[in-house]
């Protein structure tokens, strides 16, 4: 279950970053509620996850797939387009996500 918070967690933390630019510098109500509300959710799921996943592996997936679903947001949403140098470093994030999941004995599968 504590894996099934954390993908909650990382979905409200994407939707709270992604809300964040749309909020227009918290000057746009309903973007700014979501921001809010969002993290305020997300911090609580990773909390949950804490409970068995040890905080490292939690954070780096967290981080790791945060990132790389924010980009897709801002690709798809917002009509920004990385570089390749941005594509290769998204490309490593993802391979040491997978490095953790598949091989790390601290990972709990």
């Amino acid at each position: 279950m504590s894996y099934v918070y954390l993908a909650l967690a990382i979905i409200a933390e994407v939707i709270a970053t992604s809300a964040l630019k749309a909020s227009d510098e918290f000057s746009r109500f309903w973007p700014s509620v979501v921001v809010v509300v969002g993290y305020v959710v997300a911090f609580y799921l990773l909390t949950l996850t804490l409970r068995s996943v040890p905080v490292g592996i939690a954070y780096a997936l967290w981080a790791g797939l945060g990132i790389v679903l924010v980009t897709l947001i801002g690709i798809v949403v917002y009509g920004e387009k990385p570089d390749l140098p941005a594509v290769l470093g998204l490309s490593m994030i993802i391979g040491g996500v997978a490095v953790i999941q598949v091989f790390s004995s601290v990972s709990s599968h």
